[in-house]
């Protein structure tokens, strides 16, 4: 009898499931998060070939991808990963996320033969090339919230604190995030971070 009583619907949850305009409007939400990545990658490109005399050759030559799910912590995202370079050690690539309720965010990440080639770069710059980044202090590099445990703010370290962080962990995380309620800039947002990234390991 109690396993019957945990299937029966709330007064909120009945008239969920007999409005089917709410489910059809997120759809229309998510297609339009796929349009503005699909703009961003666009711009992205751009980015990277004006800087391809620098850039690694894996680098110059990713494609985007974006890829949307339901499930990221119980709530829809959609992720655009451009570049995309991905091994079992070497990593670079920049992850643009949309979380639903939550925020856009974008995300430098560096590991391997990458991470050594930049990480003096990323040592000297990052206070002025990205004052409002967070900094994974996670063990795992596969965590995209932003809680205490994974991120910190970038300007709440010492320059000591932030390089020891750089160079002892066996890969670099920098994410910046933009609350939904910005919505109407985040092309622009998004689009002065990359550049932001790409500004940063130039040097």
């Amino acid at each position: 009898m109690s396993n019957i009583s945990k299937l029966m619907l709330s007064d909120e949850e009945q008239q969920l499931v007999n409005n089917s305009s709410w489910i059809l409007t997120k759809r229309v939400i998510i297609d339009k998060v796929c349009q503005l990545l699909a703009n961003a990658a666009e711009s992205q490109k751009e980015i990277i070939e004006r800087e391809k005399d620098w850039l690694p050759r894996d680098v110059i030559r990713s494609t985007p991808k974006i890829a949307k799910g339901e499930n990221y912590l119980q709530l829809p995202y959609v992720l655009l990963d451009h570049p995309r370079c991905f091994d079992a050690t070497n990593i670079f690539a920049i992850r643009t996320m949309f979380w639903w309720g939550n925020f856009f965010s974008m995300t430098f990440h560096v590991s391997g033969t990458y991470k050594e080639l930049f990480q003096e770069k990323i040592c000297k710059h990052i206070d002025v090339a990205m004052p409002d980044a967070f900094i994974c202090i996670h063990e795992s590099q596969w965590h995209h919230h932003f809680e205490a445990h994974n991120y910190v703010p970038v300007k709440q370290l010492s320059a000591k604190e932030r390089q020891r962080i750089i160079r002892e962990n066996q890969f670099i995380k920098l994410a910046v995030k933009f609350p939904l309620q910005q919505w109407n800039d985040i092309p622009a947002l998004l689009d002065r971070s990359f550049k932001e990234i790409i500004e940063m390991l130039k040097g």
